[in-house]
């Protein structure tokens, strides 16, 4: 069963691109931002990733942390963390246990070919770990824009 809103956020153990094992319950008593997106390295997951970056300060002062997770390995993290100087952590969900638990590891098509991957999500979670807010889906243009007025406007 996949998780809805209102429900408590399923907690989660993943290597992060700080070299530590991070768990979602680490983070009680400020919000998270946690995204789901393909691939580093890819046009929209880099767009995201630096929205997401230009907005981090304002995310911070709102006792909220981003965390972004994807299939990729903490190496390749680390390369995309580099290049474009993301200041919060990439967690990899090289078996994506995590994408499943939250419902967006989906059969994707794209250019003729199928095959199995994360579909761009987000979820908010409140500072008392429950899912508050997600988007599944997401176009990347405006979102984090959107996500941002959801924190000031309900979780403020």
């Amino acid at each position: 069963m996949t998780v809805k809103v209102g429900d408590k956020a399923p907690d989660f153990e993943l290597p992060a691109s700080n070299g530590e094992s991070v768990k979602r319950s680490d983070f009680l008593g400020k919000n998270i931002i946690l995204y789901f997106y393909p691939k580093d390295m890819t046009p929209g997951c880099t767009t995201e990733a630096c929205d997401f970056r230009d907005r981090h300060e304002s995310f911070s002062g709102l006792n909220t942390v981003i965390l972004g997770v994807s299939p990729d390995p903490v190496e390749r993290h680390h390369k995309f963390i580099e290049k474009h100087g993301l200041p919060f952590l990439l967690l990899a969900d090289e078996d994506h246990q995590v994408a499943e638990a939250y419902g967006v590891w989906k059969l994707k098509k794209n250019f003729g070919k199928e095959y199995m991957g994360i579909e761009r999500s987000t979820f908010i979670i409140d500072k008392n770990g429950k899912l508050v807010k997600e988007w599944r889906k997401v176009r990347v243009k405006g979102h984090v824009e959107e996500a941002l007025q959801f924190i000031k406007d309900e979780l403020s």
